[in-house]
């Protein structure tokens, strides 16, 4: 029997895949959608403070290779987000979710997490600390120093599992420099990695970007981020304490993309832009896919190749 079961945080999903925080999350209809496909689990939209509408349309853009996006953070807020989880905890009481949620500053994250611990949610909050697509708000995630802050001031105000998404890191100092951070810190995951910032793609035939926020700059995801992608999990697995697990999200629409995250280290595999494409079906043919690679390679378990790559001699 080949099993595509995970641990993460000493929590047991009967599945490895789920969507990203962003994709099929928005609302109840949504996340009912992901709550009865194959994925093991969902994360809700990242959640702020109050509601937000988000930016203006259009802001969502399929292409060939993937996407580009500057959505704003559209959500219902935390309130609305927890209800939901807590109806789920009580029809579903053997499995956990993951609550997102993104400050605008520490003392919004703070009262975030305030408010999740006086709720009755028992999973894992994810931390957004790299949305590209807020109009004047830089990424938090390439603020070393402040990232250091926020952690400080997190742990000392939240006792439950949590771990923080990251935007992805492109020189090997940086990737040294932020584990040195997240080492510190009795951090349960990190989810490597958000989408890309400020690209920019343009319709020929209008001559015009594709999207309007920001003038056409937004977030690139889909088949653009898969190597950037597998580099950071595979960076971060070399250099985090074992206790620090990684959610690999970026690039993923077939099941050996699946499989390459595992490879790499992940211990959990996110869907974005696939998923936006296909609809939750995609959790059933990434796990028959992954599935048959497994067998074809004589592995049973995720356990068996995770983390494994080989190098060349």
């Amino acid at each position: 029997m080949i099993l595509t079961e995970t641990t993460l945080a000493g929590i047991h999903f009967d599945n490895c895949l789920m969507n990203a925080a962003g994709v099929y999350c928005y609302d109840a209809d949504e996340l009912n959608q992901i709550q009865k496909s194959a994925a093991g689990t969902f994360v809700t939209k990242s959640a702020t403070v109050v509601p937000r509408a988000g930016n203006p349309e259009p802001r969502y853009l399929s292409t060939p290779w993937g996407s580009i996006n500057s959505m704003g953070l559209p959500n219902k807020g935390l309130p609305y987000y927890l209800d939901y989880v807590s109806q789920q905890q009580t029809l579903f009481p053997e499995k956990r979710y993951f609550q997102s949620i993104t400050g605008f500053n520490i003392d919004e994250d703070e009262a975030l997490l305030k408010q999740i611990t006086d709720s009755d949610f028992n999973g894992l909050v994810e931390l957004n600390l790299s949305c590209p697509n807020v109009p004047g708000k830089p990424q938090t995630g390439y603020d070393f120093e402040t990232v250091e802050q926020i952690l400080t001031r997190v742990f000392e105000v939240y006792e439950g599992p949590l771990g923080v998404k990251l935007p992805p890191y492109f020189d090997i100092v940086h990737f040294d420099q932020m584990a040195a951070i997240l080492n510190q810190f009795p951090l349960a995951f990190i989810n490597s990695v958000n989408s890309i910032g400020n690209g920019l793609t343009i319709d020929a035939a209008t001559e015009r970007v594709s999207i309007k926020p920001k003038h056409g700059f937004g977030g690139i995801g889909g088949d653009y981020i898969k190597p950037t992608a597998l580099a950071n999990v595979h960076a971060f697995y070399q250099r985090l304490k074992p206790e620090i697990q990684i959610i690999g999200t970026g690039g993923v629409k077939s099941g050996q993309d699946v499989f390459e995250h595992l490879l790499c280290g992940a211990s959990m595999v996110q869907v974005g832009t696939a998923l936006h494409k296909e609809g939750p079906q995609i959790f059933d043919r990434l796990t028959a896919e992954l599935q048959t690679i497994m067998q074809q390679k004589g592995y049973n378990k995720i356990a068996d190749f995770k983390g494994k790559l080989k190098y060349l001699d």
